[in-house]
């Protein structure tokens, strides 16, 4: 079962390496106005959402302790990302304020994930 943990563990974070990596490559974009939502971007939250499900189900089937405050945190966070990228999607450029406020909110994510104990 820790191999199906940690497999998962590494797909959790390929999807946050997606969804800061699409981020990451629109900054210039965003500079001269022009960002956009990349589909990476919809892809690495959505993977994120599934894989973290799976992950807490499965921390739980082992009787590993799950902090449900944190992981309702992380998935209030994750939500209002994905609503975010999902809505503005098809957009051909998306405003500065909402595209860095995406990249904020993903980067606090992954903080509250590590730093959270």
């Amino acid at each position: 079962m820790d191999v199906l943990i940690h497999l998962f563990v590494g797909l959790h974070i390929i999807g946050i390496a997606a969804l800061l990596g699409g981020f990451l490559t629109q900054m210039k974009a965003m500079g001269r106005g022009a960002a956009r939502f990349t589909p990476a971007m919809l892809h690495g939250a959505l993977t994120m959402l599934v894989t973290g499900a799976v992950l807490v189900g499965l921390n739980q089937a082992e009787d590993h302790s799950v902090d449900n405050i944190k992981i309702g945190v992380k998935l209030a966070v994750l939500i209002v990302i994905l609503g975010l990228v999902y809505v503005k999607r098809d957009d051909e450029k998306v405003d500065k304020p909402l595209f860095g406020l995406v990249g904020l909110l993903t980067v606090a994510n992954i903080f509250i994930a590590v730093l959270w104990t």
